[in-house]
């Protein structure tokens, strides 16, 4: 136990792009787990091993599970979120099919975290920026939300659906308020990665999530309805 609170648990973060540490070379862009710890008290810091451009297949054939599952610790959580980078057809090293190859892989993250005494927790890959004519919010990841929605219910694994909350959100925005969240520049049209809104707009749904899906306690969690300063964001110097 600790001053600060009921003692120290540990959320690390598993993914790709959307959620990864940007450093100044790539501001505005913004991961959304860099802006997840201003929604968590000081008991729960937040170890987030996203990487750029990574898959569900070649986090783990790069070490970077073994990495996580080499310091993770009983009481802990583990966040995994894949799936943008699983749908490249074109590329071996990261495809994978959505209800065999991917779904494996997942289970290698669930048990791993398990044997260890840490709680994993999936989440379905956050969507892009897609509209249609009439002003729709579409879904751009194919079967790969599915596939994870049915092993969570088949390994009693903890879900967020971060895809389908932030499609929400993206309709209730709409398509022209939507670029205000995404890495929309002068000179960049970027329909996945955020800016510090977009990365605040969807730490904030993870971690009601978190709270709603009872993986954390009231007491864990502040900041759910406040605004949060987008000068809270900064991108150190590269790594």
């Amino acid at each position: 136990m600790t001053a600060a609170g009921p003692g120290v648990r540990t959320l690390y973060v598993a993914g790709d792009s959307t959620a990864a540490q940007k450093y100044a070379s790539a501001a505005p862009e913004t991961g959304w787990g860099m802006a997840l710890r201003f929604f968590l008290r000081d008991w729960l810091p937040v170890a987030n091993h996203a990487v750029n451009g990574r898959s569900s297949k070649s986090f783990i054939d790069e070490g970077r599970l073994d990495a996580i599952l080499d310091v993770i610790t009983p009481g802990d959580f583990l966040l995994v979120q894949f799936g943008h980078n699983d749908q490249k057809k074109d590329d071996p090293a990261r495809y994978t099919e959505p209800w065999t190859t991917y779904r494996d892989h997942l289970r290698r993250y669930v048990e791993g975290a398990r044997a260890r005494g840490a709680r994993p927790v999936l989440l379905t890959p956050v969507e892009r920026r897609r509209f249609d004519s009439a002003g729709n919010a579409l879904p751009t990841h194919g079967d790969y939300p599915a596939a994870m929605r049915a092993l969570a219910g088949e390994a009693d694994v903890a879900l967020l659906d971060i895809q389908e909350l932030s499609r929400a959100l993206w309709r209730k925005l709409g398509a022209e308020e939507t670029k205000k969240y995404f890495n929309w520049t002068a000179t960049e049209q970027d329909n996945t990665h955020f800016n510090p809104p977009g990365a605040i707009a969807v730490a904030r749904l993870v971690a009601a999530e978190l709270l709603h899906r009872r993986v954390l306690a009231p007491g864990d969690v502040r900041r759910l309805d406040d605004e949060i300063p987008e000068s809270w964001i900064t991108w150190p110097q590269g790594a």
